[in-house]
Order: C-alpha cells, then structure tokens, then sequence
C-alpha cells in the first residue's frame, strides 16, 4: 500500500511565522544607594515574541522598563535573568549586530558634520564599501526627505528637532537591517515630522522589514502597529494584535427603538431593552443598507449607531487601571 505523505503547502500553514525577536523571563534589577545595597527592579520576568515582518509596538507609562527592554536586546545593558535571542540568534552574538538597526531616543549626532559626512561615518562602522555608499546615502536621505543640497552643506548643528530625527532614522537603515529598534522615534515631533517618521515606518514594513518600537503616541501606533504589548511597573501586562486587544474594525454598537426581539435577534448579539429602546452589537460582516432595510420591514428604527472598538488610549488607560496605576483621567 502507498503511504500518503503529507503536502508540502499543509505543512507550511501549520507552522507559525519565524520569530524575529523572542524573551524569556527577562529580569533587570539594579542596586541603588550610597552602598549599593538597595533593589530596584525595571523588568521582572518579560516574555514575548515578535515575528518576522510585522511591526510591534511596546506601550508603557514612563519608567516601565521599555528602554531597559530596549537596551538589553541590544547588548548595552546585561540582564539580571533570562534570555533572548535575535533572529534565531543569542543577542550576545556579534555577527547579528550587522542585522540589526538602532534609532535612540535621543541621539547623540556629531553637530560639526553634514548630514552626508555623518550617514559616511556610520556606514563606515559597518565596514560597507565605498561603491555601495554612492548609492545607498542618496537613497537614504531621499527616503527621510532630506534635501540632497542640504545634506552635503549644512552642518547637523543647524538642523531642527525633526530633521535631526530623519537623519537619526537613515543612520538606523545605512546597513539595510532586517530588524529595526526605534526608541520613541515620534518623541518632540509636531504633527508634520510625525506624520513624515509614519510614513518611513510604512514604507519599511512594505519592505519586509521587522519593526520594534516603543512609543507612548498611541494615535500614532494605532495607525502603523501590527501587534502591540503593554509593558507596566516591569511586567507585560497583555499582547497581541488590535483587533484582539481591541475588537473586531466591523463591530458596531447599535441603539434602536421598535421593531420585534425575535427578528431584532437575527441581526444583533447581546440585545437589551431597556426605557422602550434596545441595545447590542451588530453580528460581524452585517451590510448596513440590509439592516436598515429590515428594521424599516419591521417599523423599527436607529437611534445610534457607533464602532463598538475602542481606541488604544482607552484600553491602555483600562489596563493600567486595573494594575492599580494612576492615570490622569
């Protein structure tokens, strides 16, 4: 008898997508104090994945160890417990670094060298060839919207807040990583150099690339994140993508008057009737102009209809209520 093997397309959709970064149980503890013999701990057992390709945001108030996070996978801090890996390599393995690209939160520019001059250093760091430079610096200052003029002339000194930040973003891809770190890029943006940094975001992850970032603009990784984690007092609080942490994008919550609750429940999950107006969700994939017409067949109406999704604001403010931290609002 023939044995059946299994086929090959059937194998592959069973895997799960290649991790580009993975921790496990990832601990930071420094010693403060005259004597060094207080504690104070910035992570305390972090574990989470991030796949190949996707862009992950890592959300928390100030002080929740995202930085710590941040420098420990690049090998700037060691941790206390725990391990990592990059690209399915340890994050101690030097060879990954040349993979690897970094924007810091707040980066240290050489101020007396142009743009140009400065992308020609870092590429030099990473050991790339001349002939490869001529064509990857106007690419890179093309792509973070820097005049080519301006680059060869002008002196990082006399750049603002946001052209600092574009040109700390094209240092960060000079050695084409397949993995890049952003630390707060949006940080002392206005809303153009926001919008200009979300758009480089886009256009990498259109690349393949793998993104990370940490960030507290939620508005803006609402708008770019595949998946996202709450990191808060050293611990991830939850993960996973928007619509899982958030809802589904055609969920609506509906408010309506009339009509009859047997029928109603044909289009409505969750109905309610209370003060002669009924309450629920419509059931997902609902085509609006249908229901509308079924609920004029049964002379009921809409009183309001809104998607029953929250925003990240809103849910990252309830998750860290629930950890007893306060808000603001």
């Amino acid at each position: 008898m023939d044995s059946v093997t299994p086929k090959p397309e059937a194998a592959i959709a069973d895997q799960e997508p290649t991790r580009a970064v993975q921790t496990w149980d990832l601990k930071k503890v420094y010693r403060t104090g005259f004597w060094l013999n207080q504690k104070v701990e910035s992570l305390k057992g972090c574990t989470l994945s991030v796949y190949e390709g996707e862009t992950f945001g890592l959300l928390g108030p100030n002080g929740a160890g995202k930085t710590t996070l941040l420098k420990i996978l690049l090998g700037i801090v060691r941790a206390s417990s725990g391990r990592a890996v990059l690209l399915g390599k340890p994050i101690s393995d030097r060879a990954v670094k040349q993979r690897i690209g970094y924007l810091p939160e707040n980066p240290y520019l050489y101020d007396f060298l142009t743009a140009w001059e400065f992308l020609q250093f870092t590429a030099g760091l990473f050991q790339i060839p001349p002939a490869t430079q001529k064509q990857r610096i106007p690419e890179l200052i093309d792509t973070v919207g820097i005049d080519s003029k301006t680059a060869k002339k002008k002196q990082l000194r006399q750049y603002s807040k946001g052209m600092l930040q574009r040109i700390g973003m094209a240092q960060a891809l000079i050695n084409d990583p397949e993995l890049v770190f952003l630390d707060e890029p949006m940080s002392g943006l206005d809303p153009i150099g926001r919008y200009q940094i979300r758009q480089i975001i886009l256009a990498l992850k259109e690349q393949g690339k793998t993104i990370f970032f940490n960030s507290h603009v939620l508005g803006d990784v609402e708008q770019i994140c595949d998946r996202v984690a709450i990191l808060a007092q050293g611990d991830i609080i939850c993960s996973g993508s928007l619509d899982e942490l958030l809802g589904s994008k055609d969920i609506y919550q509906v408010v309506g008057r009339g009509g009859n609750s047997e029928q109603l429940r044909q289009w409505v999950n969750n109905l309610d009737f209370s003060d002669n107006r009924w309450f629920g969700q419509l059931k997902s994939g609902t085509n609006l102009e249908t229901f509308l017409a079924a609920l004029k067949q049964m002379n009921a109406e809409v009183l309001e209809l809104k998607l029953a999704r929250v925003s990240l604001e809103e849910f990252f403010l309830q998750q860290l209520r629930k950890q007893g931290i306060e808000t603001s609002q």
